[in-house]
């Protein structure tokens, strides 16, 4: 067998073994749980479960595909954040703000949403199955999602 050839088949194979490659940014996810403020920060893929992120300011900050499940998240500003294809089952939202946010595919089931601001989110294809909601009423494009025909 040739050199190039071992050498390529032996990349692939350790491609092949290793996990999933995270697009987070290791400094923000710090940042995050260090200050609780991380506005514009990627957070993609970032494993933030169970995190106690109470008052975090993360505007704007992308959070596609980040894992939530059961983090507080009282009183946090996603305002504008990007939460595609994020797991939030059984997290804490309370008195926090989505306005703006992109929810798409997102996993809400069993979340907590008590007085949650949701003015112009986008909401497609999401698990909402066991959401728990008081005061929270999700608003997309001006209209109350419950009443989008």
């Amino acid at each position: 067998m040739n050199q190039p050839f071992i050498t390529a088949l032996s990349i692939m194979a350790t491609l092949a073994v290793s996990g999933p490659v995270l697009a987070e940014q290791p400094g923000h996810v710090q940042q995050l749980l260090v200050t609780q403020k991380c506005s514009g920060c990627d957070l993609s893929g970032a494993d933030l479960s169970q995190a106690h992120l109470i008052g975090a300011d993360l505007r704007n900050a992308n959070l596609q595909g980040a894992k939530l499940v059961e983090a507080n998240l009282e009183g946090a500003d996603l305002t504008d954040a990007n939460l595609q294809g994020a797991d939030l089952s059984q997290a804490f939202l309370t008195n926090a703000s989505l306005n703006g946010a992109n929810l798409d595919q997102v996993n809400l089931s069993d979340a907590h949403l008590h007085s949650v601001e949701m003015q112009g989110i986008s909401i497609q294809n999401a698990n909402l199955a066991g959401v728990k909601g008081y005061k929270s009423v999700p608003y997309v494009g001006g209209t109350p999602y419950a009443d989008r025909k």
